[in-house]
């Protein structure tokens, strides 16, 4: 592990080239941006000329009955421009939590929200009908300075952000109704403990710090959803993806401006939660209420999904609200039918288009969102036509090309992903978690044997490209894991083996490709939008999927790779 100077915080860099490249290869994408003059706040130190790495991509030899073929999926190249500071998979939940801006692929309604039926349910970009979601990090170029965000951190409050569990609940019945509370209330305590240890650190990122508090809260999360689950008889679906939290320094957009000329990113609707306003559900009407609660979310999904498709849409709003008036009334008239009728909840229909995190649920029995530093109960959305954040400023070039590709493993066959598995690889905050998950991604077209931690500055005529690969290897059982990653494992970079208890699944790389210019690599001009604390380090480059191939898609997909053809 290395120290690489920056400016802000000293970045911990460690090189981890151990992905497998493909010669050739050719997908393209452009979404560049984000760097000040190399003469102010940025640091040419965190730039390389390619032909300066050292070779280092292993490509491990396939052994006798090894999975030797491709699938590649052409889902465009966000030609559609859906971005959006969420991240489904890593802060599910947590609107805007991402404060950087990623470009989507695949699956047109996802959002920080979006259940798996209305992911099923909606429309793609992919030219085979694959509903997935591909998403990762925009670049920006950037030739006016810019401020160093993560100069002002010691002056910042850091907080601890986690995912919200009331409002994601089935109905409670009432037997389990005091019980629950008092689970939540633990959340609650749990989560005001931490943000009262995490607060001293005032700004200074030290990532040994910061496990330790979030490790605890982990731990102590993953208890009470797991107590949550049996209370509601695992009605409660996947609370595992709620157990991980972020140390997060909001305190930093306090003054991000609101003015008219913003431009959401994504515009998606925000409707008031109805689940952490229901009493206590009579057992005979459980079924009932859960299913109209879902076809509230699929509702959400849908308005969405219009929105991505044109976001102008006045009509959204009305139509949503009218089936969001009719479901009510159905939970209403369940409930009533053996409990007294709850009142009020006809309030709850009318949504708005939103432009930042929803308001927190009460502290009455329910877990909080502390408020950002600063006083702010929203984290900022994209502003202005460039959708810019904070220390991510500059113009998002559009995409040219991207390459999607499920492989094979080289000592046995995969078996097929299940639907609705999450995944991701690198690390978004290296610097305030430690590098142990990042990965190097970065290297020119022409220079396959390769991946630096550094951006990439190419030769004439050859482009400047991130190449991410995901694991390859699931547990055979779990969809998502409390940390987004037990779940999958990486195939060993020598064999290609899985590790003991993991089987090998079609393994996802994508290949990213940038047409930006030789000065403006040369001058330290293009960077990835990032987390504040990680002021546009390479390193924290990153990737999310979410797989909503049917069952016989990726069966299809397992079929080709496993028999060494090329197919897409």
């Amino acid at each position: 592990m290395r120290v690489s100077s920056r400016t802000g915080p000293a970045r911990l860099v460690a090189v981890a080239a151990t992905l497998i490249v493909t010669a050739g290869v050719t997908g393209y994408f452009v979404s560049s941006g984000g760097k000040g003059e190399a003469s102010a706040e940025t640091s040419l130190a965190d730039y390389v000329p390619i032909a300066k790495v050292a070779p280092n991509v292993v490509t491990p030899k396939p052994r006798r009955g090894a999975a030797t073929g491709t699938f590649t999926v052409d889902c465009g190249t966000n030609g559609n421009g859906k971005f959006s500071p969420d991240n489904p998979v890593a802060q599910p939940g947590i609107k805007n939590g991402a404060e950087h801006v990623h470009d989507f692929v695949g699956n047109q309604a996802i959002t920080a929200d979006t259940p798996d039926e209305a992911l099923a349910a909606a429309g793609t970009t992919c030219r085979n009908g694959d509903k997935s979601s591909y998403f990762w990090p925009v670049v920006r170029i950037d030739k006016a300075v810019r401020a160093d965000t993560a100069a002002a951190l010691p002056t910042t409050v850091p907080t601890v952000s986690c995912p919200q569990v009331r409002d994601k609940l089935p109905a409670v019945p009432a037997g389990s109704r005091a019980a629950v509370d008092r689970q939540l209330a633990k959340l609650d305590r749990s989560l005001a403990a931490a943000n009262d240890r995490i607060a001293a650190s005032r700004g200074q990122i030290d990532a040994g710090f910061n496990n330790s508090v979030i490790k605890p809260l982990r731990a102590e999360r993953a208890r009470i959803l797991k107590k949550l689950s049996a209370l509601l008889n695992g009605r409660s679906g996947r609370l595992v993806s709620l157990v991980e939290c972020e140390v997060s320094y909001d305190g930093l957009h306090a003054g991000h401006s609101t003015a008219a000329t913003r431009s959401v990113a994504n515009p998606n609707v925000r409707c008031p939660s109805v689940r952490d306003k229901l009493p206590a559900v009579p057992d005979q009407a459980l079924a009932e209420v859960d299913r109209n609660l879902a076809e509230l979310d699929r509702q959400i999904a849908q308005a969405d999904e219009r929105l991505v498709q044109a976001p102008g849409d006045g009509g959204v709003l009305g139509a949503l609200q009218a089936k969001r008036t009719a479901t009510i009334d159905r939970i209403v008239i369940a409930i009533g039918r053996r409990a007294a009728r709850p009142a009020g909840l006809d309030k709850l229909a009318a949504c708005t288009v939103g432009k930042g995190q929803d308001t927190p649920p009460p502290a009455a029995g329910g877990d909080k969102q502390p408020p950002a530093a600063g006083g702010d109960k929203e984290l900022p959305a994209p502003s202005g036509p460039n959708l810019e954040l904070p220390g991510n400023t500059g113009a998002i070039v559009r995409p040219a090309a991207v390459l999607i590709e499920y492989r094979g493993n080289a000592t046995a066959k995969v078996t097929a992903m299940p639907r609705f598995l999450r995944a991701l690889t690198g690390d978004a905050k290296p610097t305030s978690r430690g590098p142990a998950n990042a990965r190097a991604t970065w290297t020119c077209s022409g220079f396959a044997d390769r991946l630096s931690d550094k951006y990439p500055i190419c030769p004439a005529g050859s482009k400047v490209m991130r190449v991410q690969d995901f694991p390859g290897c699931w547990n055979g059982k779990d969809i998502d894991s409390d940390n987004h990653r037990a779940h999958l494992a990486f195939a060993d970079k020598q064999t290609g083996s899985c590790p003991q208890g993991f089987r090998a699944i079609p393994q996802l790389r994508i290949s990213i490709s940038y047409d930006i210019p030789r000065d403006v690599q040369e001058k330290g001009q293009y960077a990835l939008d990032s987390f504040p604390e990680e002021n546009h380090n390479p390193f924290s480059d990153h990737n999310d999927y979410v797989n909503v191939n049917t069952d016989r898609q990726m069966s299809k997909i397992a079929a080709c790779v496993n028999s060494g053809r090329r197919c897409g």
